[in-house]
């Protein structure tokens, strides 16, 4: 479905192993913020569809080919990436939109990669470790030697001021010993990235070009700023360190081949009108514009904006020129179905599912349309698709949410309460989650396969919370 962002179950606090490893120069601060409150996702199959092909080759010569990597696209407008686990790569939709060329997107991914391949969330937790230890070591010294200072009757004496040293000192030296640590994983993650890259047959320049120019913002706030305390190389250190590297590959002056760039600039149009304001929209893509890029967000948010006749007019004319493209079709699909016509939607995203490979999120799509029409003679159908998608796609709310009411119409309440259980669960709304699955075990026979999982979810411990 096109660019929807999706509220994900709160994350549990991030530690500075996770902020460690962020894109560039990008402050640790606002990582931590971001995942306190939850961030949601944006889910799209196109944009999803075009980072996977980005990043297949890049894993395959990390050898992490076989290892699940999924990449997650961030709600946030500014441009950062990072990695959290060992198995995802998270990009700010605002790393998509500020990369003009799919090169400098594709080296973001790589130093990632790079992150992955060198295990340096499992090797920096190894450092926290440690350097928790020491500092308890630390403290608990120091608060000895502050004790036995008191007691002497004086608080000012050298004893006390000596426990104070002793807690200070070696938690600046613990510290500076961290953000080393990080700066070298920096280094090591743009040498794998330069690496994979060439190993691909793929230019370094852009990978060197996004680093610059994140070099160039920072200049200013890096004035004088002390080396041993930043968590990141110095820009000008780093960027000169990366363009040596980078020009020694023999395809620096490689360009992105014209038709995987014309693939990157409809996705940057279309993250454009579904998550820009309609004014900054036609800034960036004005109405002399007559590129495919430009028609694409022109029709988009002229349909969001709820003149839907122009819209699929200026759909179709997309579909004309490219007959095949699964993408319109999903657009002409949702145009349809959030203008209240469920019914005519059916149609363009059957199509758009068959051109797509069965990509659930079109399936679900699809299946939203054929529920929506509250026509029961579409409830099978509808049943079908949906547990199809949702068995590729097991942590998207909305195809659970469909598959009930697709249920519901069919009268089958055990499966409705399951279904609407798993939707509410993947939401992060526990309470719900198990009072629907409790009622649900009412409904099936005990020891079924819908018991079952109506069980699971009642006695599942919802996540940690957050401190």
């Amino acid at each position: 479905m096109p660019l929807r962002p999706t509220p994900r179950r709160k994350a549990s606090k991030l530690t500075a192993v996770t902020t460690a490893v962020a894109l560039a120069f990008a402050p640790m601060s606002s990582a931590l913020a971001e995942q306190e409150k939850g961030p949601s996702t944006v889910r799209d199959t196109e944009t999803e569809q075009l980072l996977r092909e980005y990043t297949r080759p890049i894993l395959r010569v990390a050898g992490l080919e076989k290892q699940n990597i999924q990449i997650v696209i961030i709600n946030d407008d500014a441009f950062n990436a990072f990695v959290a686990d060992g198995h995802r790569i998270f990009v700010n939709y605002g790393a998509i939109m500020q990369s003009e060329t799919p090169n400098q997107l594709i080296g973001v991914l790589a130093h990632e990669t790079g992150h992955l391949a060198g295990g340096h969330l499992a090797k920096m937790r190894e450092q926290m470790a440690q350097a928790q230890t020491q500092m308890i070591i630390a403290m608990l010294l120091g608060a000895g030697a502050l004790v036995a200072g008191a007691r002497s009757g004086n608080s000012n004496s050298g004893l006390a001021n000596a426990g104070a040293a002793a807690i200070a000192g070696p938690q600046s030296m613990i510290q500076r010993t961290l953000i080393s640590y990080v700066r070298q994983q920096e280094e090591q993650a743009d040498r794998a990235g330069v690496k994979f890259l060439t190993a691909t047959g793929q230019s370094a320049k852009g990978m060197y070009d996004t680093f610059k120019r994140f070099a160039n913002d920072s200049l200013f706030a890096a004035h004088g700023a002390d080396p041993y305390l930043q968590s990141h190389p110095m820009p000008a250190d780093r960027v000169a360190a990366l363009e040596e590297l980078a020009r020694s590959s023999p395809y620096w002056d490689k360009k992105d081949d014209p038709a995987l760039q014309m693939r990157h600039d409809m996705v940057r149009a279309k993250i454009s009108a579904f998550m820009e304001r309609q004014d900054t929209v036609y800034r960036r893509y004005p109405m002399s514009n007559d590129s495919l890029p430009a028609r694409y967000a022109h029709a988009i948010t002229t349909y969001l904006h709820g003149d839907l006749r122009s819209a699929l007019t200026q759909i179709d004319g997309l579909i004309q020129l490219q007959p095949n493209n699964p993408y319109f079709y999903e657009l002409r699909g949702q145009a349809l179905l959030e203008g209240g016509k469920p019914l005519e939607a059916i149609a363009p995203l059957r199509k758009a599912v068959a051109l797509a490979n069965n990509a659930p999120l079109i399936e679900m799509l699809l299946g939203q349309a054929l529920v929506a029409t509250e026509n029961k003679a579409y409830s099978e159908e509808a049943i079908r698709i949906l547990r199809a998608a949702v068995a590729r796609e097991t942590e998207a709310p909305i195809g659970y949410s469909q598959l009930a009411m697709a249920y519901g119409r069919k009268g089958d309440y055990a499966e409705a309460d399951l279904a609407s259980a798993q939707a509410a669960y993947l939401r992060g709304d526990n309470k719900t989650a198990r009072e629907l699955a409790a009622r649900a075990k009412t409904r099936f026979a005990v020891g079924t396969p819908g018991w079952v999982r109506a069980d699971d979810i009642v006695v599942a411990k919802p996540p940690p919370k957050s401190n």
